[in-house]
Order: structure tokens, then sequence, then C-alpha cells
């Protein structure tokens, strides 16, 4: 018999995705559960107003810990995560009834490539070519690592397979939609990393950053993307390497700021 699917979207302040990633599901899902964290820009009247959805609000506390408590709202025993920025393909959605059709007993999760957009520029190289996500998931099985960023499936590889067609991912719409991100990101997968016990130095700092974007650019074939591939392999290396180990050196040796006249008083007083 085959099994139903709840499909999550998490999301917050996602009015400009949100519409083209509900209409991009219908096809697959039995359920939509909409996650909001209390978004603030008309997210959540807009998807009310699609209909079909069941929307469901929290304050977000962290990723992992927000979806894992998405996921214990589904109804059906698979659920399919879907971000706000991700679009499911009409190909993807006959792959997933295919398997749904008939799961195997011995597959937990399954892990799904992306194709992914810089600025609307499919980038094919960069080593984004083999990006890829745990996302179709037996909700009574799999649940989100303590990470507090790229969070992951738990899931043995031997309990997991991987899907044949690919998600649409339009990460990056403008310079300001990645900053926004990046700030964020590399702040808390620097905590992750100094909770991990690790450490910044000399190296780290400037010669890290320029082997990643060699490694890009040159060993994964980023120039072949032309001029968004130069972007992509520059602002990696800049944000997801220096920045994150600038983050690392600040919260070792970054002194505290003086005082202001405000606080000198308040202690006199």
């Amino acid at each position: 018999m085959a099994e139903k699917l709840t499909v999550i979207i998490p999301c917050k302040n996602e009015r400009g995705n949100i519409r083209q990633c509900i209409e991009s599901v219908r096809d697959v899902a039995d359920e939509i559960i909409v996650a909001d964290s209390l978004s603030t820009d008309g997210t959540v009247e807009l998807v009310r107003g699609l209909g079909g959805c069941r929307v469901i609000q929290r304050e977000f506390v962290g990723y992992a810990d927000f979806k894992n408590w998405a996921i214990g709202q589904a109804s059906h025993a698979w659920v399919l995560i879907v971000d706000a920025d991700e679009r499911v393909t009409p190909e993807l959605c006959r792959e997933i009834r295919h398997v749904l059709a008939a799961p195997p007993d011995d597959v937990d999760a399954y892990w799904i490539y992306r194709r992914n957009y810089f600025l609307g520029h499919e980038i094919k190289h960069c080593g984004w070519n083999t990006d890829d996500v745990c996302r179709l998931i037996r909700r009574d099985r799999c649940r989100y690592g303590p990470r507090r960023v790229h969070e992951e499936i738990e899931v043995s590889r031997q309990r997991s397979r991987w899907l044949k067609q690919r998600l649409l991912h339009y990460s990056i719409w403008s310079y300001d939609d990645y900053f926004r991100k990046r700030v964020a990101y590399t702040r808390l997968s620097a905590q992750d990393a100094w909770q991990a016990g690790k450490r910044t130095g000399a190296f780290d700092l400037l010669l890290r950053p320029l082997l990643r974007f060699l490694q890009l650019y040159i060993l994964r074939l980023g120039f072949l993307d032309g001029l968004p591939g130069i972007q992509v392999c520059m602002l990696t290396a800049y944000f997801n390497t220096f920045v994150r180990q600038a983050r690392l050196w600040e919260m070792e040796h970054a002194l505290p700021p003086p005082a202001d006249e405000r606080d000198s008083a308040a202690r006199a007083a």
C-alpha cells in the first residue's frame, strides 16, 4: 500500500518565495505544513490565502530544534522537508511517489541532490554540483542532529539512499540576501567549531581562504561557470572560510570595549 506524504516548509519572512514553493509540492503532498517562526512580512497571511496548507507557528530557537519540532507535527509516516527557496520539480514528484508506492523496510531516509542558482544563474560547478541534502525521511525514525547551522538528519548510510532527480535551489537572489544569511551562518558555524574545540591561527586566516578559492575555481572547475562562478568561489572562500576563521579568532582574542561614561557614572554611584 502506498505511503502518504507530509511536506514541511520551514520559513520566516519568505513572502517572496513561499507561493512558488507551495505550488511546486502540491502534486506530491498529501499534507502541506508551513512551519513559520513568527514572520512579520505577511508570509502567513499569504499562505492562508493560498489554501490547502496547515500553518504551525513557534518562536525560533535553532534550525535543528525548529525542524525537529515541525517533524513531530506531521500526520503521515513519511516527511519531505523543503525550504522556501527550493522547488520540487514534476520529475522529482513522480520519483518520490514511485518510492512511496512501496518503500523498502531497510530504508529510513533519502538524500536529494540540488541544482543551485546564484542571482538566477545555475551554477554547475564550484562544488555546488555535488550538493546533496537528506530530506525525504521516516517521521518516527529521523531527526536533525544538534548543530547550530548546516544541520543534518542523523541516519546511517546503510539505511539511506539517493534519489535521481534534483531539487531546484534558488539560494541567492541578491547580494543583500547573501550578506544577511552569511552574517548569521558564519557566527553559528564558528560557535559550533568553538564548541568542538577548534581554534584558528595565521595559516587559517591567510592561506586557508586562498587554498579554498583555488580548489573551487580550478579543481572543481568553477571557471566554467563564468563570472557567476568567480563570485561564488570568492564568496565561498571569503565568507565560508575566512570570516568563519575570523570569528573564531574573535571569540578567543577580541578585547572588550571600554565602558562608556554612563557605565562609569553608574559604578561611581
